[in-house]
């Protein structure tokens, strides 16, 4: 398991430090977990999936994938808090702005708008 839990932590892109403030333990406890030489306990390991939204089983087997999926809904949570993060004046920033303000006519406009669009691209085919 040991390799695996740095195997997370660096696709995460953290530090050891990071990681460890993530789950509350000390960074010298994470970096004894990535050596082999104390392995994480359940909590810990809970903890872990919990935080990072890695399957238990990957984590402890090594067997499926790394991360459990995410809803749509989690998906466009995380979309709209890292876009609310960022700059104000991106064009993200600037769509889902003018988005939250449409009424449920103009969201159907949009959606009609969307299928044709749909529509067109299947006809043009690849390119």
């Amino acid at each position: 398991m040991y390799e695996r839990i740095k195997e997370l932590r660096k696709a995460l892109g953290l530090t050891q430090q990071k990681f460890a403030d993530a789950i509350g333990v000390r960074q010298n406890t994470v970096a004894q977990y990535e050596m082999g030489r104390n392995p994480p306990n359940d909590t810990v390991i809970t903890l872990i999936c919990r935080e990072f939204n890695v399957s238990e089983e990957w984590l402890r087997t090594g067997e499926g994938e790394m991360f459990q999926p995410k809803s749509r809904n989690e998906e466009l949570f995380e979309f709209a808090a890292k876009v609310a993060e960022g700059e104000a004046g991106s064009i993200q920033a600037q769509l889902l702005a003018a988005m939250s303000r449409l009424t449920d006519e103009q969201w159907e406009v949009l959606a009609q708008v969307a299928k044709e669009f749909v529509e067109e691209t299947k006809k043009s085919g690849p390119h």
